[in-house]
């Protein structure tokens, strides 16, 4: 896919992002809307921090797509302020199955990847039985 090229992002995706050093990757799950490149969407994860250790974190997205560049803030739906607005910049892969790149926020920084299945066209197939007596 070239930078110019469109690839809607609509859709159900599952990711992880991780950290440069210390805990071990964390699993989400996003569903994006893509409207002519404008990109919203919730994320879904768990809670790494306590006292709030493996409770589901909710978080709202809004961004852009332009070609393969891919950028979007996440705001998280909580008051703890330990959770706190983070910037995704990435590149959609040429079959727009994954998008890779970084995260900031707050003077850290790491790395993130997301991947939806492909879509495919599924086929019913009919089979009549004829009963001989």
């Amino acid at each position: 896919m070239s930078d110019h090229a469109p690839q809607n992002l609509s859709g159900l995706w599952h990711g992880q992002y991780s950290y440069p050093k210390g805990p071990p990757p964390v699993p989400f799950s996003a569903s994006l809307l893509d409207l002519d490149g404008a990109l919203s969407g919730s994320v879904t994860e768990k809670s790494i921090l306590p006292p709030r250790l493996g409770e589901a974190l909710y978080a709202t997205v809004r961004g852009q797509r332009d070609g393969a560049s891919v950028s979007f803030t996440k705001s998280y739906e909580t008051d703890d302020p330990r959770y706190q607005m983070v910037t995704y910049e990435g590149r959609v892969s040429g079959d727009g199955t994954e998008i890779e790149g970084t995260w900031r926020v707050a003077g850290w920084a790491g790395k993130f990847l997301m991947i939806r299945g492909i879509r495919r066209e599924v086929g019913v197939e009919t089979r009549v039985v004829e009963t001989v007596r």
